[in-house]
C-alpha cells in the first residue's frame, strides 16, 4: 500500500556541525543511523517532556526531520534558537518532497521504518504516478506496530518512557550523552520503572486524542491514562493509548465510568 503522507513537515540540517548539533538535541544516537533506515527521536523539553517525535533520516552530508506539520512552526524555531554559534542550517524542504509511506513492502530507495513501515521521498512532480491509498490505512498501521505520534494536541504532555521509546532503546539510546531532558529520563531508567506504558485499544465508539482512560480500580488522582493516537478502521476505531501498567487488565473507559469500554489489543 501506497500512502501520501501530506500531514507531515521536512527539515533539513545542512552544514559541518550538523551530526553534532542533533546529537546533542535529540534522545537517540545520530551516530549509529546508516542511509536507508529511519530513526524514531524524542525531542524533549528540560522536563522531558517529549515537545516532538523526530523520524531522522540521514541524506548524505544532510540530515531530514519528518514529524506532524502542525508543529512545524513552533519546532523550527525551538531548533534554531539552540544553533547559536553552531556551522548548521536549518531549512524548510516540505514543499520539496513527497513523503510517501509504504505498508508491507519496500523499494530500492526506501527508508525502514519498522519491519511493516517504510518512507519514500520523491518529486512532487510525479504525484499523478503514485495510486495512493487512504490515510486511514497508515494510522492503523501505525498503532499495529506501536508507532507513536506526538501532534499540536499531545506536544509537552508525555515522556518518552510512557511512548514505549525506551524499549531495546528504540527511542532513547542511554549511552549516548547529555540531551535536552536527559536527566529526568536517565533517573527513570536507573532508578524506577515507568508507572504508565503504550498500549493498543479498540471501540465501537469515537476516540480523540487526549481523551480520558479512565479505571475505577485507579487511585491515582490523575487520569489512568490518555489517547495518544487514533483511527477509524472499518466500522471499529483503534488508538494508542498510555495506562498505568498495574491496570492494563482491568475495565477502562473514556473519560468517566459511565463513558465507552475500551478493549485492549493483546498484541504488544
Amino acid at each position: 500500500m501506497v500512502i501520501n503522507l501530506n500531514n507531515r513537515a521536512l527539515l533539513k540540517l545542512s552544514g559541518s556541525e550538523n551530526e553534532t548539533f542533533l546529537q546533542a538535541q535529540l534522545s537517540n544516537d545520530i551516530n549509529k543511523l546508516d542511509n536507508s533506515s529511519i530513526q524514531l527521536n524524542a525531542y524533549c523539553q528540560h522536563q522531558g517532556k517529549v515537545l516532538a517525535l523526530f523520524w531522522v533520516i540521514r541524506a548524505g552530508d544532510d540530515f531530514l526531520l519528518s514529524f506532524p506539520l502542525d508543529l512545524l512552526d513552533s519546532i523550527q524555531a525551538r531548533l534554531q534558537m539552540y544553533v547559536l554559534m553552531a556551522d548548521v542550517k536549518i531549512t524548510d524542504v516540505t514543499e520539496q518532497y513527497l513523503q510517501i509511506g509504504l505498508i508491507g513492502k519496500s523499494q530500492k530507495d526506501s527508508f525502514t521504518i519498522n519491519e511493516r513501515l517504510s518512507l519514500i521521498l520523491a518529486d512532487p512532480k510525479k504525484l499523478s504516478k503514485f495510486d495512493f491509498t487512504s490515510q486511514d490505512y497508515w494510522d492503523k498501521a501505525c498503532i499495529d506496530t506501536f508507532l507513536p505520534e506526538v501532534s499540536i494536541a499531545s506536544t509537552e504532555t508525555y515522556i518518552p518512557q510512557v511512548l514505549n521509546l525506551d524499549i531495546n532503546e528504540f527511542g532513547v539510546n542511554f549511552s549516548k550523552g547529555c540531551f535536552p531532558g536527559q536527566e529526568v529520563v536517565a533517573r527513570l531508567h536507573y532508578l524506577g520503572k515507568a508507572k504508565r506504558r503504550l498500549f493498543a485499544f479498540k471501540s465501537d465508539s469515537p476516540l480523540s486524542i487526549g481523551d480520558a482512560l479512565y479505571c475505577a480500580e485507579s487511585k491515582s488522582v490523575k487520569a489512568t491514562g490518555s489517547v495518544v493516537s487514533q483511527v477509524k478502521f472499518g466500522a471499529d476505531f483503534y488508538c494508542l493509548a498510555t495506562l498505568e501498567v498495574k491496570h492494563k487488565d482491568d475495565k477502562i473507559t473514556i473519560n468517566n465510568d459511565q463513558g465507552p469500554t475500551l478493549k485492549r489489543i493483546h498484541n504488544e
